[in-house]
């Protein structure tokens, strides 16, 4: 009676929403018909078997994938948001996928073979949490990738279950794959009162209310590894390594205090309801709606797999690629990084200027897979188009110019343009030799990645996400007066003019490689099919780094800057950035010739010729906010210095 009724009902539903196709105009935004006919087709699945403990992300596309009458996961202004589409190109959905790391782990495994299913049965716990907590369940000793290839779930990646299903049990406490599985067949999802009789016919699962999946420890399991030591010989030291800690170094950030949880960043909010599953007109809306396009800033990736999708295996549409590069390189450029660049001075034929990075991520930047690394270009120009000084070029292939070998060291003062600040975390072998075999890593030669603000080296949770080398030393670095959690590190470079006297353009840019040619040198002196597959790829991919943020300075005269080193410190202009309406100037025992004040195009908005004595004195900025540029001639030199209107 039990089938009988659920036939019935599956009739009257296909019947009911026929009838909706027939009055509501279909909006097609990205598939072509043959994925409008899988769509239909997975609107009814059949629910999972009582042996089962997951289910493939296809089995939710009916419901949360892209609705053909528009009605569904769809905003006000029509903006398709819905759940798969958005998964579907993300790393995590492309995790078990990602032709880099089924290398990696064949490294891995080639370098140290006995441990070879072990190594493979932890990676696959993050890669492929579905695929390897079944074998789990079911008593299995190891998952390995020749399994996973095998196996739907295990291929599904990071997909809907690996994360709905994870129950609120020592979240923060577990990492490196630990995951807690609730096995009982429910869907933890974030709204209060869930509507349960479509999902519990159709897949067989409960949904339930669960508020820890909009948590920061919710990730824990997977965002910090530690991995067990071994020598070149294969034994194991009895040491661990700390691979990644994303976790950790949001919690020793000021972020959980805020409430800004990975969530915050990586699922963007949208605060107008929204209807969350296709078929239901009666279903209210509900927000706020977190967008499950899950940004990183793996970009590189993401396009490799899309110009490789038909040998990798994957069947997304080059659009939900695009979709999803948009929302990386909007994440890239608008919440990671601020660079901002000022004078400081002009002292015996040598320009001195200041570079500050400040991170606005709630983890180091770069931070996650030890491979990525950040490098700052600066470029001065002359008036003619010459170049005066370069640090941080890179060539047409990607390959960073005068990068030292085996890493550079980090700097807080730059005087050479063979000089290059690269952030980055270099791994060491027992040995103290550079490694890129992550379990031949026995702790960090260098980790000089920027951290959150509000990281402090007295946090518990320091051990796992260290400063180490220059950058624990720089007084600069996460510091002000010595104060620990700006989040921010200033850069000193000083370039030599060589006689120049006239205008100077400044240019500081931020570059962001997840996959720099030096990690894969040791990789590819092994044959697996997975590293001569991935060498393939690589080798035809575009290898240019990821432009993050920059500043620059144009128009500087050289020949009439500050000519006094100590001038600086008879200046002051504060608030700076300046949130208010007032914003004053003080001198101090200088005679003022003239005050201009020019805005970020170059267009002169204020001009004081009164011959101003030593004092405070407010400063006509209007209301209009951005970046404005302080000059002022004294009796002493040229003083210029850059302002923020926030």
């Amino acid at each position: 009676m039990k089938k009988i009724f659920i036939f019935i009902l599956s009739i009257s539903s296909v019947i009911f929403l026929s009838s909706l196709y027939e009055t509501q105009p279909i909006q097609i935004k990205y598939h072509n018909q043959e994925e409008l006919r899988q769509i239909q087709q997975s609107i009814h699945a059949v629910p999972i078997d009582s042996n089962e403990y997951f289910l493939t992300s296809v089995r939710c596309r009916g419901c949360h994938g892209y609705d053909l009458q528009g009605l569904a996961n769809v905003t006000e202004a029509g903006e398709d948001v819905n759940l798969y589409d958005d998964w579907e190109t993300s790393m995590m959905g492309l995790s078990a996928m990602d032709p880099l790391w089924r290398a990696k782990v064949s490294h891995e495994v080639a370098t140290n073979p006995g441990h070879g299913n072990e190594l493979q049965t932890l990676c696959t716990s993050c890669h492929s949490p579905m695929g390897h907590y079944t074998a789990m369940f079911k008593n299995q000793p190891h998952y390995t990738l020749n399994e996973m290839y095998n196996d739907s779930l295990g291929k599904n990646g990071v997909a809907c279950m690996s994360c709905h299903s994870i129950k609120d049990e020592g979240l923060g406490t577990r990492f490196t794959g630990n995951i807690p599985y609730d096995t009982n067949n429910v869907a933890n999802g974030p709204f209060p009162g869930p509507m349960i009789g479509p999902m519990q016919l159709y897949v067989g699962l409960i949904p339930q209310y669960a508020p820890h999946v909009s948590e920061g420890n919710f990730c824990s399991p997977c965002h910090t590894l530690i991995s067990n030591t071994v020598d070149l010989q294969g034994n194991a030291t009895g040491g661990t390594f700390v691979e990644q800690a994303t976790y950790h170094e949001w919690v020793n950030s000021s972020y959980p205090q805020q409430g800004i949880t990975c969530q915050t960043c990586h699922m963007p909010q949208i605060e107008e309801p929204i209807k969350i599953a296709n078929g239901y007109q009666s279903l209210q809306g509900r927000a706020p709606f977190n967008k499950h396009s899950f940004a990183g800033a793996n970009s590189f990736m993401v396009n490799l797999i899309k110009q490789n999708k038909n040998q990798i295996g994957v069947g997304a549409s080059d659009a939900n690629f695009d979709s999803t590069l948009t929302a990386i390189n909007r994440l890239l450029k608008q919440q990671t990084l601020d660079v901002t660049t000022e004078i400081e001075s002009v002292i015996q034929d040598t320009l001195s200027i200041n570079v500050a990075l400040q991170n606005k991520a709630g983890h180091k930047f770069p931070s996650g897979y030890p491979a990525r690394r950040a490098v700052l270009q600066v470029i001065a120009i002359k008036e003619n188009g010459d170049t005066l000084f370069a640090s941080g070029l890179f060539d047409a292939n990607g390959e960073f110019i005068n990068v030292n070998d085996p890493y550079e060291p980090h700097y807080n003062s730059i005087n050479n343009p063979t000089q290059v600040q690269v952030y980055e975390m270099i791994l060491s072998d027992v040995n103290g030799n550079r490694t890129t075999v992550l379990e031949r890593s026995a702790y960090s030669l260098k980790d000089n990645r920027i951290p959150p603000i509000g990281f402090t080296t007295q946090h518990s949770t320091y051990d796992t996400a260290k400063i180490v080398g220059g950058a624990f030393d720089d007084s600069n670095f996460n510091k002000t007066n010595g104060v620990e959690g700006t989040g921010k590190d200033l850069v000193n470079y000083k370039i030599s003019l060589g006689g120049y006297q006239g205008n100077i353009n400044i240019f500081a840019k931020v570059y962001y490689q997840s996959v720099p040619s030096y990690w894969l040198s040791e990789m590819f002196n092994f044959n697996t099919p997975e590293i001569s597959a991935w060498q393939n790829y690589y080798t035809a991919s575009n290898k240019l780094p990821v432009y993050v943020s920059g500043d620059s300075i144009q128009n500087i005269n050289v020949s009439t800057f500050i000519k006094n080193k100590n001038l600086e410190n008879y200046i002051s202009i504060y608030p700076n950035p300046s949130y208010e309406s007032n914003t004053f100037i003080s001198f101090h025992g200088l005679l003022v010739d003239k005050i201009e004040i020019f805005d970020s195009a170059g267009k002169l908005v204020f001009t004081d010729n009164s011959k101003l004595l030593p004092g405070t004195y407010p400063l006509s900025l209007g209301t209009k906010k951005g970046t404005y540029f302080i000059k002022v001639k004294t009796n002493n030199g040229m003083f210029i210095k850059k302002l923020l209107k926030l």
